[in-house]
C-alpha cells in the first residue's frame, strides 16, 4: 500500500485576550474595629468617622455630568458640598481627581466619594433571634434599622450590628428586604448555598408573607383586595404611588379588630364640650382623615413585591399607616391623604413637598394628631439643627423622636407554601389591644386573609369577590 505525504497546515496563531484592568478605586481610609458604637437615651449612635464610598457608575447616570449625579441622587447635602468635594478631589472618577465638575460620567466608570461620616442613630433595641440552625438564622427586625449599609447607614444596618456581635469575618447574607421603618421576620444565611436556597423560593413565589398594620379609622369587614399597579415617582426620595401604569401589584388585607376612640368604646356621648380653640377647629375642619374615628389593626398579605406596596395599598384605600411619615402626611398629599387617586399630575409637587421633610421640616404623621402631640413631636423630631460638624463643615442634625424610629406595619409571618417550615413572631405592642379595652392578643384563623391558595395569584375569597376585581368592596366606601 502506497503512502501518501500530508502537509500539515499549521493554523495561525489565536492572540491572546487582553483584558482591560479594572477602573481604580479610592480605599477607605479606616475600617474600625471594633465598630464605634455608643448607646445614649435608648439609641445606638456611631462615633462619625472617615470613609470612601465606590460605586459603578448606574444606567441612569452615563452620559451625565458629575455634579448633576449628586446634587439629584443624594439628598443629605447641599449642592454646595458636592461642588466643593469635586473640586478638591474628595470625588473622584476612576481614582483620579476630575478636571471639571462637568465631566461625564461613562458606563464602566467607578465614582470615589472620602468624606467624614455622620451616622443617624436608631433603636438600641436587640435584634430578635427566631430560629437559628447551620444554614439560617430568622431574625425579628427592629423598626427603624436597615438591612443593608445604605445612604446615611452604614454600621447602623442589620447587616454590620450582626456582624459587630459574632466576628469581623463573619458575613451574613441577608435571603429577604424589609423596608428601615418596618419591624419583623428576616432571613439571614450563614453562608451562600443557603442563602440563594432560601432566596429562589422567595424569588419563585413559594413562600407565603403575612404583615400586620395600625391603620386609620375603622377598616371593613370582610375580605378586601387592591391591585392597583405601582410607580415609583422619586428614586431619590423613595417615594411611591398607585398608578395604572405602574408595575402589578396585589395585597389582600383582613380586618383583625377596631379599636374606637375612648369616648365610645366606654359609650359616652360624643356630645362633649368642645375645648379647642378657633385656630384648632379651622386646622381641624380641613383634615378630612379627622372624621375616621379610632384605629383598626389590618393583617395584609401581599401577593407581588413591590417597593412599598402594602403602604401604597393602604393609602390608596384610605386607610393608610397611622404613623407612616410619607404616606400619612397630610402636609405632603394633602387632606385626602391621596385616598383612591391613581391619575393626578401632582408628583413633582408632592415630591418638592417630600424633600423638605428631616430638613427644614419635622416629618408629621396622622398620628402625631390624634395623640395631640404635636407641638412635642416636632421639638424631638429628626431635622437639621444649624449646627456644623467641627472637623468636616457638614451640617448637624439632632436626634430622630420615638415616634421616627418605626411605622406601625410588621412582618408577621413567612411561610413555605409546601408546608415544610413557618416562622412567626408574637403580634408587636402597638396592635394588642389599649388599656382597659378587649381585642384579639394572636392571629387567628378567623383573621386570617387567605382562605385558600391554589397556587400564587389565583385565590378562592369569601364572599362574592372575583379575580381581576380591584377590591372586595366598593372603593367609594373606603375613602
Amino acid at each position: 500500500m502506497a503512502l501518501t505525504a500530508v502537509e500539515l497546515v499549521q493554523s495561525p496563531a489565536e492572540e491572546p485576550e487582553v483584558l482591560v484592568p479594572p477602573p481604580d478605586v479610592v480605599t477607605t481610609p479606616c475600617d474600625p474595629w471594633p465598630r464605634p458604637y455608643y448607646l445614649e437615651d435608648g439609641l445606638r449612635k456611631v462615633h462619625p468617622y472617615h470613609y470612601t464610598y465606590n460605586t459603578y457608575c448606574k444606567q441612569r447616570w452615563r452620559g451625565r455630568e458629575l455634579l448633576d449625579i449628586f446634587a439629584t441622587e443624594f439628598r443629605d447635602r447641599p449642592q454646595e458640598y458636592y461642588k466643593d468635594a469635586i473640586e478638591c478631589g474628595n470625588v473622584t472618577l476612576n481614582g483620579h481627581k476630575v478636571p471639571s465638575i462637568r465631566e461625564i460620567v461613562k458606563n464602566g466608570d467607578v465614582i470615589s466619594h472620602t468624606l467624614h461620616r455622620h451616622e443617624p442613630p436608631v433603636t438600641a433595641e436587640p435584634i430578635g433571634i427566631v430560629h437559628e440552625d447551620n444554614d439560617m438564622i430568622v431574625i425579628n427586625k427592629p423598626a427603624g434599622v436597615p438591612v443593608h449599609p445604605a445612604g446615611r447607614y452604614n454600621y447602623n444596618s442589620i447587616v454590620e450590628i450582626m456582624r459587630a456581635e459574632r466576628g469581623h469575618g463573619w458575613n451574613p447574607l441577608p435571603c429577604n428586604r424589609l423596608d428601615r421603618l418596618t419591624s419583623g421576620v428576616m432571613f439571614i444565611g450563614k453562608h451562600p448555598k443557603a442563602a440563594e436556597k432560601l432566596t429562589d423560593q422567595i424569588m419563585a413565589r413559594t413562600v407565603k408573607k403575612e404583615y400586620v398594620a395600625r391603620v386609620i379609622g375603622e377598616f371593613p369587614a370582610g375580605d378586601v383586595v387592591c391591585d392597583q399597579p405601582v410607580m415609583q415617582i422619586s428614586p431619590k426620595l423613595g417615594l411611591n404611588r398607585a398608578r395604572a401604569s405602574g408595575k402589578d401589584a396585589r395585597t389582600i388585607f383582613k380586618r383583625m379588630a377596631y379599636y374606637p376612640p375612648k369616648a365610645r368604646a366606654d359609650g359616652a356621648s360624643f356630645d362633649l364640650e368642645d375645648r379647642r380653640s378657633d385656630k384648632e377647629r379651622a386646622r381641624d375642619s380641613k383634615m378630612a382623615w379627622k372624621s375616621k374615628e379610632g384605629y383598626s389593626i389590618v393583617r395584609c398579605l401581599p401577593l407581588t413585591g413591590r417597593t412599598h406596596q402594602l403602604r401604597v395599598h393602604l393609602q390608596f384605600l384610605g386607610h393608610p399607616i397611622s404613623n407612616d411619615p410619607i404616606y400619612s402626611n397630610q402636609r405632603v398629599f394633602g387632606p385626602s391623604l391621596a385616598a383612591g387617586d391613581a391619575l393626578s399630575d401632582d408628583d413633582e409637587d408632592i415630591i418638592s413637598k417630600l424633600s423638605k421633610m428631616g430638613k427644614s421640616e419635622a416629618a408629621e404623621a396622622m398620628e402625631y394628631h390624634d395623640d395631640m402631640m404635636e407641638e412635642y413631636n416636632k421639638k424631638k423630631a429628626e431635622k437639621l439643627t444649624g449646627e456644623l460638624c467641627g472637623t468636616c463643615d457638614t451640617p448637624l442634625y439632632s436626634d430622630p423622636g420615638p415616634h421616627e424610629l418605626g411605622i406601625y406595619l410588621h412582618a408577621r409571618r413567612y411561610a413555605c407554601q409546601d408546608g415544610n417550615w413557618e416562622y412567626e413572631t408574637s403580634l408587636p405592642e402597638w396592635a394588642l389591644p389599649p388599656p382597659d379595652m378587649d381585642g384579639p392578643t394572636l392571629a387567628t384563623k378567623e383573621t386570617d386573609p387567605l382562605v385558600l391558595v391554589d397556587d400564587v395569584g389565583h385565590l378562592k375569597l369569601r364572599g362574592e369577590m372575583r379575580d381581576g376585581d380591584s377590591t372586595g368592596v366598593n372603593v367609594d366606601e373606603l375613602v
